[in-house]
């Protein structure tokens, strides 16, 4: 795919702005500039940044609702109610649930967790979840990372005598669920001055909250925060704000004394002998804690993540690697299926969506799937399959376009529907299928913008190779996490060459392992350009092109630079 470089330069008021920063701070302006991007113009913000602290984190208690849960949470304790902690079977819910059963279970005994089965429930708050808590005699349920549109479920569990507390992060409908408590930032009624927080950090403010009502030092809570760490990255919610400072000691956590189910799976991974980034737990950890509700069943994850006895998270880590194995295998051969659908659509080029149907695709993987679609032919995509009598699924979204209000603008033909602007799960009956493709199609086709439509690399600032320094590098790891808002920023260099010593690499020549100067200095940089092999054959013509990349360090070879080429282009 061809992609289009947007940079845009800086304006004279952040020129001012990022100046004024480089005199305080002693850092070079490119990244001065970066700071004032990110919305930072004074060294007391920059400090902030880059040296996020807890005890900046927000008091709990804004939050709406939280003295009532809070009270609820107290009272059953105290009356030796059983509890039961409930939540998503991804990562965030399964994270948010390890983190809220691990921490109560410290100081009370009567508890259980129940994660609901992807393909016998479905989705969220079920009928059979709150029977199941019935039986076992619960009357207090804990949901996390769900439960905000279970209205009806919730109505039936107060008929049982079960109070519900929802912790949720996303989009709340017009009516909320007869809940003894609701805390979500996105409430319209909300109080709580940060409003991105995960599911896995709803149950985190929850728990600080529980520890601040009962004289509980914070540092108790400091080991659950590698749990919201992966949530935060899993999630692909944005890295500022109060979720930074939270990434930013939960990364610290997972590097430096991780819990044993975790520390399993970062040894499954192979990561154990290098530093965790937000990366890794994007494309490494969070893949195979997910594996465990796509293929059988989320509770897995969550047994694996409460487990105090190595050995045994060890063996618990395979079995999910497994899954995630299978996984893989699913998602190749469904994408490459989806892929063939496409290719035979009426007037690809003319539609702005993709909505695919098949009844025989694995639940778990329609997600993915999505995603991939999404990537390949940069539209907004729905994938479904049959559940009993529904149409079952989940959209994904290209940067910048808003795939939950193009669901709701669908409402009238789902049964049910949640998420957020980059995610959404969805059923019909299938019979509405077909004119629920149509509708969709016509609402993304009038409100997505043409920019939206393409791939579109976004420049951070043009550099010259001389800049990159030793002290520049250093200084920006200190950007560190990455993630949403606080993406990795890319580079461009104008006019580079070959050094003579570039070449194709890779079982399948796939990869270029360059060499590179520019015209500039002497400098002359390390690069690797993953799946753009098809460029060797310009770059060994001696002729200048340009290049935009991100900086990291050299995994193999410690302390060396090297540039991660995103895309290349001939020098116009």
């Amino acid at each position: 795919m061809s992609h289009k470089w947007n940079y845009q330069s800086p304006t004279s008021e952040q020129n001012e702005a990022s100046q004024a920063l480089t005199d305080e701070l002693g850092i070079s302006p490119i990244l001065a500039r970066l700071l004032v991007q990110r919305g930072i113009e004074s060294a007391e913000e920059a400090k902030k940044f880059f040296r996020p602290q807890l005890h900046d984190l927000h008091d709990p208690f804004l939050m709406k609702d939280m003295d009532v849960a809070v009270e609820r949470l107290n009272r059953a304790m105290g009356r030796k109610e059983r509890i039961m902690i409930y939540g998503d079977y991804d990562v965030d819910g399964t994270t948010a649930v390890a983190l809220v059963y691990k921490f109560i279970q410290q100081f009370y005994s009567n508890i259980d967790y129940y994660i609901p089965d992807r393909y016998n429930e479905g989705y969220g708050v079920s009928v059979q979840g709150i029977d199941y808590a019935a039986e076992t005699g619960v009357s207090l349920i804990i949901v996390l990372d769900c439960g905000i549109k279970a209205v009806d479920e919730i109505a039936y569990s107060c008929e049982k005598g079960i109070d519900f507390i929802i912790c949720d992060h996303h989009v709340p409908d017009n009516v909320l669920p007869p809940a003894v408590a609701i805390l979500n930032a996105k409430r319209e009624d909300n109080t709580y001055p940060y409003t991105h927080l995960s599911g896995c950090g709803v149950g985190f403010k929850f728990m600080q909250a529980f520890a601040k009502s009962n004289g509980i030092d914070f540092h108790h809570l400091t080991p659950l925060l590698d749990l919201v760490a992966v949530s935060i990255a899993s999630d692909i919610v944005p890295i500022m704000g109060e979720n930074r400072i939270l990434a930013y000691h939960g990364l610290k956590q997972l590097n430096s004394n991780p819990s044993i189910g975790l520390k399993a799976i970062i040894d499954i991974c192979g990561l154990s002998e290098k530093e965790i980034t937000m990366s890794d737990i994007v494309f490494k950890i969070g893949p195979r804690i997910n594996a465990s509700g796509r293929i059988q069943n989320g509770k897995e994850a969550v047994d694996l993540l409460t487990e105090k006895d190595f050995s045994l998270a060890l063996e618990k880590s395979n079995l999910i690697n497994q899954y995630n194995e299978t996984r893989k295998d699913l998602d190749k051969s469904m994408t490459e299926e989806a892929n063939k659908i496409v290719d035979h659509l009426e007037g690809l080029e003319n539609r702005r969506s993709i909505v695919l149907f098949n009844e025989d695709w694995h639940k778990g993987v329609i997600g993915i799937v999505a995603s991939r679609l999404t990537e390949i032919y940069y539209r907004p995509a729905v994938v479904l399959t049959r559940t009993d009598n529904l149409a079952t699924g989940s959209a994904r979204s290209v940067s910048g376009f808003d795939v939950y209000k193009a669901i709701e603008h669908c409402r009238d033909l789902l049964e049910s529907f949640g998420g957020h602007t980059y995610a959404a799960g969805l059923s019909m009956k299938v019979e509405n299928v077909e004119q629920f493709t149509q509708r969709f199609e016509e609402f993304v086709s009038k409100h997505i913008l043409p920019e939206q439509r393409s791939a579109v690399i976004d420049i951070d600032a043009e550099i010259d190779f001389k800049d990159i320094t030793p002290r520049f590098y250093a200084d920006l790891k200190k950007f560190n996490p990455f993630g949403p808002e606080n993406h990795k920023p890319i580079f461009c260099t104008h006019h580079v060459y070959d050094y003579g010593t570039s070449k194709v690499v890779g079982r399948d020549q796939e990869h270029i392992k360059l060499e590179l100067v520019d015209n500039k200095s002497n400098n002359v940089m390390n690069g690797i350009a993953f799946g753009q092999s098809s460029q060797a054959r310009y770059i060994k013509t001696k002729r200048s092109f340009d290049i935009c990349y991100s900086i990291e360090e050299n995994t193999h070879k410690h302390g060396e630079i090297q540039l991660m080429i995103e895309d290349i282009k001939p020098t116009e």
